[in-house]
């Protein structure tokens, strides 16, 4: 969204952003290296880019050929410091995000939060004996130098089309993209042309070093309650009540309305800490609608919505994986990364 009436204070965000840049750029500032292979996943933008995902798609990657871990920041929980995700961990002491990669993978992979990410690595690294480290939603996190940066685009709302906060989204300028290795475009359609894909290139102008990737959303082909299992082609025998805590709920939107007509939408707040009023009204809207319904969340909202009793046996999620064209070239540039260093 942009708000050019704002304009005039982004030129001042823009005078601070770029001193701080500037002065890590130029050492004042210290950025901590690690000899051990640290892989950063952020974007330039507030809101969704697809992170989440993507992180999902590395780790899973990594974690096949080395000892990987993920640290976040835990945005959203009530705890402070670092903490590692285990079966007594729930959205509140590490965060959504750290819990919804932990109910997918269990012990695949070990999952960090430190909102400090410079002794939180240093610890993590330590203490877990990681061959690799990824970083969720460090790329303004200077303090820390990863080895290599993956800078992720909404397909719909490219970097390049957009302006610095508060007239725009953008938490940094354009030239920030100059610091990643990889520059994914995200939530495309899946009938992306060759042509389009050049366009996109063409404004991105990457430098020689720079690769650019294209990637879209998928939809398991089933829905997942706490013990049962639904096919998405199902969904039209029911009503249902879509709960989002998420901050792009459109692609989500487009996708169930292939499967179903028959849908009423509560939007929350992105990372949204769910209140007993709001599980109130969540089971007043339930009530209202016929005969065979059911309540249908993402995986993210799913770890907050199950720890209200009333709800563990209706709320259904429908997880997403991350769809990336030139798939075989992405890997090994991953993994050719991590075995060179």
């Amino acid at each position: 969204m942009k708000r050019w009436y704002l304009y005039p204070f982004s030129l001042g965000y823009h005078l601070a952003t770029a001193i701080r840049n500037t002065m890590y750029n130029w050492g004042i500032y210290k950025s901590t290296t690690f000899k051990t292979p640290i892989i950063n996943v952020g974007n330039l933008s507030v809101g969704g880019s697809g992170k989440s995902p993507m992180v999902m798609y590395i780790a899973d990657l990594l974690s096949r050929h080395y000892r990987t871990g993920v640290l976040s920041r835990g945005y959203g929980r009530v705890t402070k410091g670092y903490g590692i995700t285990n079966y007594d961990s729930n959205y509140k002491t590490v965060g959504d995000e750290a819990m919804q990669l932990f109910e997918r993978f269990k012990n695949r992979f070990v999952i960090g939060v430190s909102e400090e990410r410079v002794p939180g690595a240093k610890k993590m690294i330590a203490d877990m004996d990681l061959n690799v480290l990824l970083l969720d939603d460090a790329y303004q996190h200077r303090a820390i130098k990863p080895g290599f940066n993956i800078l992720m685009t909404d397909y719909n709302d490219p970097y390049f089309k957009d302006f610095l906060l508060p007239a725009g989204d953008l938490r940094e300028s354009r030239s920030g993209a100059k610091r990643a290795q990889i520059i994914m475009v995200s939530k495309c359609p899946e009938d992306l042309t060759d042509e389009k894909k050049q366009y996109y290139i063409s404004r991105i102008k990457p430098q020689h070093d720079q690769n650019v990737f294209f990637s879209s959303i998928g939809y398991d082909e089933n829905v997942y309650s706490r013990d049962k299992m639904l096919p998405d082609n199902n969904l039209d025998y029911y009503d249902i009540l879509l709960i989002t805590g998420i901050a792009n709920p459109k692609p989500l939107l487009k996708h169930l309305s292939r499967f179903s007509k028959k849908v009423k939408h509560l939007k929350f707040r992105d990372h949204h800490n769910f209140t007993d009023q709001d599980i109130k009204n969540i089971i007043a809207e339930y009530k209202k609608l016929g005969e065979y319904k059911l309540i249908l969340t993402t995986e993210k909202d799913y770890v907050r919505l199950k720890t209200f009793d009333y709800l563990r046996d209706l709320v259904y999620y429908w997880p997403i994986n991350v769809n990336i064209d030139r798939k075989e070239d992405f890997n090994q540039i991953i993994l050719d990364y991590v075995r060179k260093n």
